[in-house]
């Protein structure tokens, strides 16, 4: 990661929150895979899949990329049971086939796998670290809908950022 989405309060009224990118002192990697529990081979563990999505992405025969939707999953508090709404929980392209949109074809994918499902809400969550995933859920066309400072307290420097797109 080179660039952080700082998160700020105006000094005075009710202007709301603010996202100002800024470069980090020490760029770095962060893998979400060797986060216990985070990894995909962990995620049946901790949660009903048997309702999620999983799309995949090939070029002559080779996957370059992938999705995986949640839906109609009991426990999963960012769905807070809802039917009508699911979360692009994980969208990933080979680092070599970036910008050739394959990310934007999983996205388009997913929408239309979501609204044979009912869904209206296309959520996506990710951190204020990504900046990357942050600019791509923009250009997809959703909207910042909420930024929770305190969702990863192991993590005090990253900030939650839900995404919404509507169906």
């Amino acid at each position: 990661m080179e660039r952080i989405l700082v998160v700020s309060t105006p000094k005075s009224g009710l202007g709301g929150l603010r996202l100002n990118e800024s470069a980090v002192e020490v760029p770095w990697v962060k893998d979400y895979d060797a986060i216990e529990g985070e990894g995909p081979t962990r995620w049946p563990k901790r949660f009903d899949v048997s309702h999620w999505g999983l799309l995949a992405a090939f070029d002559a025969g080779k996957r370059i990329g992938g999705a995986v939707i949640a839906f109609n999953t009991t426990g999963l508090q960012m769905l807070e049971g809802r039917r009508d709404t699911a979360i692009l929980w994980d969208i990933r392209v080979q680092p070599d086939k970036r910008s050739a949109g394959v990310g934007t074809a999983l996205f388009r994918a997913g929408e239309t796998w979501c609204r044979q499902r009912g869904c209206r809400t296309l959520m996506i969550e990710t951190q204020n670290i990504n900046v990357p995933a942050c600019h791509f859920s923009v250009r997809m066309g959703c909207r910042l809908g909420a930024i929770n400072r305190k969702a990863h307290p192991n993590l005090p420097n990253e900030a939650q950022l839900l995404w919404f797109k509507q169906l």
